[in-house]
């Protein structure tokens, strides 16, 4: 079955035979009669350019092509896109988790940074709480692949997601959408803009989400893994001359959640006092799951957010050549969020994680553009954000006493303030015809002040061992990444480039250190990635064929691994250099004037140059045999997807267009420490959905399935082993349907 849909993936990514592309065509279903595919612009080099002539790998995809996906939220990318995964955070309702070729965040606290970069409108989103952005007024959204360093700076070396929102002097009128599903889904979504004088214009957009979860309490039928989420964006346009505008927006998010719950694979056990030893409270659980749970929670925990922010953009024409824009934003994050991380009616690893984070930036960038064969990109950025926190931590049934429970709590407040500074240069000069060369560099410094207090309480007869845990540590680091590309225009329609860039990681403390020793070992370095990449690009001379081709090599040193050691100790290592190589190719072809046909395939061998683990040492107390590192978490080897879709012509009664998809994904796995209860063998999933469109496209009705075949398929997990053996993994979506009515206007 594997090799049936990667011949399927490879033969469809190969049918434009004079190159690829890596992009989904930004145009309406095909009708009868197209005749090709539209051009592809991108904003990837901080500029708009065909995504043609751009030495980089990125995949695009307009609100057309989001709707096709089936995606609500970013994490329906999960498949369209060459060597990422892409899933909702473990645990909670309001975090993302994104790995692009095996560069992601191994941990999701808030202490530990992304490893791939989001950007609304161009401002940086730091925090992968937060992140799981529903998409209901987006204009384009673009996936860069590889390190980001120069243009994009820090915490962008696996790559970035950029998602670019509605501008209300281009897109005038408005729509309204209501979509109703199983699992009690129900959104509405709306868009208005116009003008408000010939140099004003606004809009305002908005959305409320809701789903009952498709997990079910065993014992009491309440529902989990829910949404309840309301957003809201006005923005305000200026263009008062031909050489001057600005945007300010305006956005709010407000969700309220119940539990994010997932299963429970490993025994989970109480240790013993006295007498010694160990005590399984509950077997793992294998086997199909029911999408049953249980947890220790039961007076209506559930987990909040507030995320809202502002931002202004401006641009001045300066002269012919020279273009100033500013970049001004702050936002807000609120979070509440009570995770059962054994998923258990057990107390074992219960937490509170409560943050409210904040952060200012701003960025300058000046373009010059010669009109002929030279831009340059010139550019300063800052940032500060705060963010504290307040934990709790519950296990009363973690510890036991002569057969009685041992009550135990630990409450932590920390506070974290991170200021990054940096300054970037870019040149783009075509020195001879059809000959290109790229070069840049980024100088970056983060500054980072922690702040730490843990108190530990036990209940009797250990309350002797209660404390308070405090510390308070600073660091900074400084980074250069540059980047290089040459590329050859072979002809109007075929470009090939090579490139080397460097990408940066930020250091830190570790958010989990709870004992004396931990304090002092808490600080980690740096992330460098370095990825050298050989890409081609094209279409047919009659634009009816459009590919891309990819070949990477990284070699990836430091990487921050957070494991687990003794009860409660989890110290974070810099403790592996990898080496990641791969090929992704992505295709699209016009076949007759109406039917589309596009795939994408991957191929990634991760690998562990070393892995200094101490707990890999037989002589070490807490030796596990259980543990290796054989495999590096969120790589999997294949990742393809063919998706076909024909638009039927119904004359004065409009449109009708079917379509589908089929994505593969080799086996997975969702922990660092490579246990075997949390991986996902190779699957395969489908999708299918119709759309009719009104003769004016004034009304649009859309009905689909996603996962047709019910397949079930984890897609992230909890690894805390020396905490009652915790090994928790969460699920993808089951077989869902939906259908939507929307009118434009």
């Amino acid at each position: 079955m594997k090799r049936k849909y990667l011949s399927m993936a490879v033969g469809c990514a190969l049918l434009a035979p004079a190159a690829f592309v890596q992009a989904q065509e930004q145009q309406p279903p095909a009708g009868p009669q197209a005749t090709q595919l539209d051009e592809v612009t991108v904003t990837a080099r901080r500029r708009t350019e065909s995504i043609q002539d751009v030495p980089v790998a990125v995949s695009a995809f307009g609100e057309e092509q989001i709707k096709d996906l089936q995606a609500s939220t970013v994490e329906g990318l999960q498949g369209a896109v060459p060597n990422m995964n892409i899933a909702q955070g473990r645990g909670s309702a309001n975090s993302v988790n994104v790995f692009i070729r095996g560069v992601g965040q191994p941990d999701a606290l808030q202490t530990f940074d992304p490893g791939v970069g989001m950007y609304v409108d161009d401002v940086y989103y730091s925090r992968i709480n937060g992140a799981l952005f529903s998409l209901f007024d987006i204009q384009q959204l673009e996936v860069l692949r590889g390190p980001q360093g120069t243009l994009y700076g820090k915490n962008s070396t696996g790559g970035a997601i950029k998602l670019t929102t509605k501008n209300p002097f281009d897109n005038e009128g408005g729509a309204v959408e209501v979509t109703a599903g199983d699992y009690g889904r129900l959104e509405g979504r709306f868009y208005v803009s116009g003008k408000l004088s010939d140099t004003v214009a606004a809009s305002v957009a908005g959305a409320k989400i809701t789903n009952d979860g498709y997990v079910r309490d065993a014992a009491t039928g309440k529902r989990y893994n829910d949404d309840d989420t309301q957003a809201l964006r006005v923005k305000l346009a200026f263009n008062p001359t031909d050489s001057f505008s600005a945007t300010l927006s305006l956005d709010t998010t407000k969700q309220d959640a119940a539990l994010t719950l997932g299963r429970p694979m490993a025994d989970l056990r109480q240790t013993s006092l006295a007498p010694a030893g160990v005590i399984v409270l509950k077997p793992g659980e294998t086997g199909e799951w029911d999408r049953r749970a249980l947890t220790s929670f039961k007076n209506g925990e559930g987990q909040y957010l507030k995320h809202s922010g502002a931002s202004l953009a401006m641009d001045w024409d300066i002269n012919a050549q020279w273009t100033l824009k500013s970049i001004s934003s702050y936002r807000k994050l609120k979070t509440k969020s009570y995770i059962d991380i054994d998923a258990s009616e057990y107390e074992l690893g219960d937490v509170l994680v409560a943050l409210d984070q904040n952060q200012k930036s701003q960025e300058f960038q000046l373009h010059y553009d010669n009109g002929s064969n030279l831009h340059a990109t010139f550019g300063a950025y800052y940032m500060k954000e705060n963010v504290p926190s307040y934990q709790e931590a519950y296990a009363d049934d973690l510890f036991s006493f002569l057969g009685a429970k041992v009550p135990f709590l630990r409450t932590i407040n920390d506070d974290l303030t991170t200021t990054s500074t940096a300054a970037f240069a870019h040149l783009n000069w075509e020195f001879v015809p059809s000959w290109t060369v790229a070069a840049g560099v980024r100088w970056t410094k983060d500054k980072k002040d922690y702040a730490r207090s843990t108190s530990t309480f036990w209940g009797a007869p250990f309350t002797a061992l209660n404390e308070t845990v405090a510390f308070a540590a600073n660091a900074s680091w400084t980074a250069v990444t540059p980047s290089i590309s040459l590329q050859k225009a072979f002809s109007d329609n075929l470009m090939g480039y090579v490139s080397a860039n460097r990408g940066f990681k930020s250091g830190g403390f570790n958010g989990r250190a709870n004992t004396r020793y931990d304090t002092q070992h808490a600080k980690f370095d740096p992330e460098y990635v370095w990825t050298y990449e050989l890409g081609l690009k094209g279409s047919s001379a009659d634009h009816r064929f459009r590919g891309s081709a990819a070949a990477f090599y990284s070699n990836y040193s430091d990487f921050q691994a957070r494991v687990s050691q003794d009860v409660g100790t989890f110290p974070v290592l810099n403790a592996a250099k990898l080496n990641i190589k791969g090929i992704e190719l992505e295709g699209s072809a016009l076949l007759g004037e109406a039917t589309t046909l596009s795939a994408q395939i991957g191929w990634m061998d991760a690998k562990y140059d070393k892995f200094e683990d101490f707990r890999l040492d037989p002589s070490y107390p807490g030796f596990d045999p259980n543990v290796n590192h054989d495999n590096v978490p969120f790589s999997p080897d294949w990742t393809a997807r063919v998706a076909l879709q024909h638009v039927f012509a119904l004359g004065d009664n409009g449109n009708l267009t079917f379509g589908g998809d089929v994505s593969y994904r080799g086996k997975t796995w969702l922990s660092v420490d490579n246990r075997a209860v949390l991986s996902q063998d190779a699957y395969t999933l489908l999708g299918v959905y119709g759309v009719w469109d009104s003769p004016q496209m004034a009304w649009q009705v859309r009905a689909g399935v996603r996962n047709l075949t019910d397949r079930e398929y984890k897609t992230e997990g909890q690894e805390f082993a020396s905490v009652g053996n915790i090994q928790t993994a969460y699920y993808g979506l089951p077989r869902n349907w939906y259908m939507s009515l929307r009118y434009n206007f």
